[in-house]
């Protein structure tokens, strides 16, 4: 039953006539509080609704039928049918109830789902109380009437019956809401539209469902009981709210069953796993295999429906295992003074998962390696450690080590775990002495020195020492490995050095007053070692050179204003035997004091001028006497060369071309004669080209293929004739062999072509015993003009004239070599391969039939 109040807000308490037989929930649906066996008779009661706030009541009478098992569907169907009364109001002033008029209010209809029927099947009677003083019609509408899912539910327009048409099925539509209308005969709204809602009530049809069929999960091992593992679900597509859509969890199986068969429970409910036993160990099962049972109703095992999934338990490692050694000690060697050698592999075990944390081993030295000379790496495959040299270990200072290792893992041990004894070993290193390089003390070693030293001076002696004190071994030898001036030389055997020339600091080799020098020192051992050592020469300076005038070459005016020239004197010595320096002009000749003068303005500068008004332009040599500050003094007389022009107002050379063509300086006749002799080298280089390219086509021509040289290609026969009668020809040509004259007889002018002609033979070209190869061409060339005038030579058949047969000819005739008859059937197509000569036969013979 549903109450609806006009403005929507009452809050409404729900009460029956009879509290202990029908009871009426606060959603309104009726149920039966006991079991109790109805008449035939309708049951009646009343619902009553009152106002918690107003105390107001309203009343509606209930009237309850049974469903007789009637043979008359008809009448069956008609008992069934609910009808709808309108409700009742109870008079305050009276007992008696009093009919209201109000909107229709009708109670959710319940169906169940998966009904098998009859269609349509009848649900309730809709009826206005106007029906008796009109004639209605009735209509719903809705989803599941005239909206898609449309024809589901329909209503007889005359009666009111609203009927289902076919099974429902919860799981797609959980309830209905249609509305329903009453209308005369004119269309005409007669009462307000009501509310009809229809719910599917569930059948348990559907089993569950787990959302995976395989569960993965993980627990640490040695995890205590009631550790947490994972959660299994399952879903059923029933009412939730129902039985038929409660579930509940338990486990079927679990493989394998050590270290007991109950390692897991589940909460029947939640579907979570956890551990209910102790002895979960990695190295002994590392995975469990859990069949799951979910079953619905509330997991009843007569009327539930059953669903079953996988739930795969890995058990995750923990470092419960501490790496321990193979071996108690190791041994190793190593040779004196090499780095980065491993000298010992260490191998542990460790029973936990390898390549993780717990399994990865780290090695440290706790004892006897105070220098640090070594270290400790681990192999990532092999988890084993490498012990290994970073520092040069000397044999003469430390034979042996003896060093103290423990192992452990990148993560902590477990609680309650602790290392073994074997988690330490001992590490035995033997230095093994190998012949070390002798080396030079010290080392660079510093001579300071005049320079100037004469050749066989002694310098210095530069000796090594040899490190390898328990080696039986000669005396080291010396030599030298880098000396760039070729100064110096050092006795083998005691390393006393020597110069072999004057040294001089002003040398290139020299750099900022130091020449350096490399010597070699050598000893016997095995291998044969060698160190090297530098000596290194500080050059004092002594005033050795003279100063020079810088530049070499200037330009003045031939006038004295402006006629100034600002030189510089340079001095490869140092301080102090350079500036300041002192400038003057030489006495001879007379002229350059006449005509220049020279002016000292600082200590290494001077100017030049004119001391004449005008000087012809011209060039001249102008020498200048330079003396330094030595002790003692070096002076030089250095030619500055000085190009005296005309110049324009503004002091610049008017006519320098003309006195730079007067007198070239000697870098310009040096470039032009480098031009000179590049250029005659090219033309000398093309000539020789050309001559060896015109060699290189006179051999290639000789080596030409016969068949493809063009000259034999195109031969020259003589004319046959006019024909047979129009020449007198002597017959007897045409005789058998036998019958012909001898060559003596015959007269000139009828011999045959194709005998040799009777000539003198021409006198051939005779090539020398040792020819030049370049006379190889001509000889050919002359040997080929004698054979084409030579009438001998072959081939002298090449030409050959027939004349007229005549009869009686014991030759036969040439009528029997019929081409059509015996020649059809031969192939001449290997004519073509016998070169140009028979090209003409080949087209002829070898085309085919055309």
């Amino acid at each position: 039953v549903r109450f609806r109040s006009c403005d929507g807000n009452k809050k409404i308490h729900f009460g029956s006539s009879e509290p202990e037989d029908f009871r009426v929930s606060e959603d309104g649906v009726v149920y039966a509080e006991r079991s109790f066996q109805l008449s035939a008779e309708p049951t009646e009661f009343v619902v009553s609704a009152q106002d918690k706030e107003t105390q107001e009541e309203w009343r509606m009478r209930v009237k309850l039928t049974p469903e007789p098992a009637f043979a008359d569907t008809s009448e069956k169907d008609q008992k069934k049918i609910e009808d709808i009364v309108f409700p009742w109001q109870h008079d305050k002033h009276g007992s008696a109830l009093k009919r209201q008029k109000r909107d229709w209010v009708i109670p959710p209809i319940n169906l169940p789902e998966n009904s098998r029927g009859p269609f349509p099947q009848e649900l309730v009677r809709i009826r206005s109380d106007r029906d008796k003083s009109l004639s209605l019609r009735y209509s719903v509408t809705g989803p599941g009437a005239d909206q898609p899912p449309t024809g589901i539910f329909i209503i007889n327009p005359i009666s009111g019956q609203l009927s289902v048409t076919k099974p429902l099925d919860r799981e797609q539509i959980a309830s209905f809401h249609l509305r329903a209308h009453a209308v005369d005969v004119n269309g005409n709204q007669v009462e307000n539209p009501i509310d009809i809602v229809i719910n599917v009530i569930d059948m348990n049809d559907n089993r569950p469902e787990f959302l995976h069929q395989v569960w993965n999960g993980t627990v640490p091992e040695g995890s205590k009981p009631g550790t947490y593992v994972m959660t299994v679900t399952a879903i059923d597509a029933d009412d939730p709210n129902a039985q038929n859509g409660m579930l509940r969890y338990r486990i079927l199986s679990q493989d394998p069953s050590s270290p007991s068969p109950n390692m897991f429970t589940i909460n029947n409910e939640t579907g979570d796993i956890i551990t209910v036993a102790a002895g979960l160990d990695r190295e002994k099962v590392q995975q469990y295999t859990l069949i799951i049972q979910a079953t619905d109703m509330e997991g009843n095992p007569t009327y539930g429906l059953s669903n079953t999934a996988t739930a795969v338990i890995t058990v995750t490692d923990v470092n419960d295992n501490p790496p321990e050694f193979t071996a108690m000690t190791f041994y190793g060697e190593v040779p004196e003074n090499r780095v980065d050698v491993i000298v010992a592999n260490l191998t542990v075990v460790d029973k936990d998962q390898p390549h993780t944390p717990a399994w990865n081993a780290m090695y440290r030295m706790t004892g006897g390696d105070p220098t640090g000379r070594f270290t400790i790496l681990t192999d990532p495959s092999s988890n084993d450690g490498l012990v290994t040299v970073v520092k040069p270990i000397d044999f003469e200072t430390n034979r042996m080590f003896v060093l103290t290792v423990a192992a452990e893992n990148q993560v902590p041990l477990a609680k309650g775990i602790q290392h073994p004894p074997q988690s330490t070993a001992t590490v035995s290193v033997t230095v093994i002495d190998v012949n070390e390089s002798p080396y030079f003390v010290p080392n660079p070693k510093l001579v300071r020195q005049e320079e100037g030293l004469l050749a066989g001076s002694m310098l210095t002696t530069f000796t090594a020492q040899d490190p390898d004190r328990y080696m039986q071994q000669t005396s080291l030898r010396y030599s030298k490995l880098s000396d760039p001036a070729n100064w110096l030389k050092i006795d083998p055997v005691n390393g006393q050095i020597t110069t072999t020339a004057v040294l001089d600091r002003e040398s290139i080799y020299v750099q900022n007053n130091m020449y350096n020098a490399t010597f070699l020192a050598s000893d016997n051992g095995i291998p044969p070692m060698s160190g090297t050592g530098t000596l290194q020469i500080y050059l004092l300076d002594i005033n050795d050179n003279a100063p020079q005038v810088n530049p070499k070459e200037a330009t003045t005016c031939e006038t004295m204003q402006p006629n100034a020239i600002n030189i510089t004197a340079i001095d490869p010595d140092i301080d102090p035997n350079a500036g300041p320096f002192a400038f003057e002009l030489p006495d001879m000749p007379a002229s350059i004091k006449r005509n220049w003068t020279i002016v000292r303005i600082s200590g290494d500068h001077a100017q030049l001028s004119l001391r004449i008004r005008f000087l012809e332009a011209g060039i001249y040599d102008v020498p200048i006497v330079i003396t330094d500050s030595g002790n003692p003094h070096a002076s030089s007389t250095s030619v500055l060369k000085v190009k005296v022009c005309q110049c324009d107002i503004n002091g610049d050379c008017t006519d320098v071309d003309r006195i730079v063509g007067a007198g070239l300086g000697t870098g310009a006749i040096i470039a032009i004669l480098l031009c000179i002799i590049i250029l005659l080298i090219l033309v000398l280089m093309f000539v020789v080209w050309m001559k060896r390219r015109d060699k290189e086509r006179q051999a290639k021509q000789l080596l030409i293929d016969p068949e493809d040289d063009v000259r034999d290609n195109i031969l020259k026969y003589d004319e046959e004739g006019g024909g047979e009668e129009d020449q007198d020809y002597d017959l007897s040509q045409l005789q058998q062999p036998d019958t012909v004259e001898p060559d003596a007889i015959k007269p000139v002018g009828i011999r045959r072509l194709d005998e040799r002609p009777i000539h003198a033979e021409p006198q051939y070209p005779v090539r020398s015993a040792a020819p030049h190869p370049g006379d190889i061409g001509d000889f050919i060339n002359e040997g080929l003009k004698a054979a084409d005038n030579d009438p001998t030579a072959p081939p002298y058949d090449s030409l050959l004239v027939f004349d007229y047969e005549g009869s009686g000819s014991t030759a036969g005739s040439l009528s029997s070599l019929n081409s059509s008859s015996s020649g059809g059937e031969q192939d001449y197509d290997y004519l073509n391969d016998w070169g140009p000569r028979f090209k003409k036969l080949a087209d002829m013979y070898g085309g085919g039939d055309d």
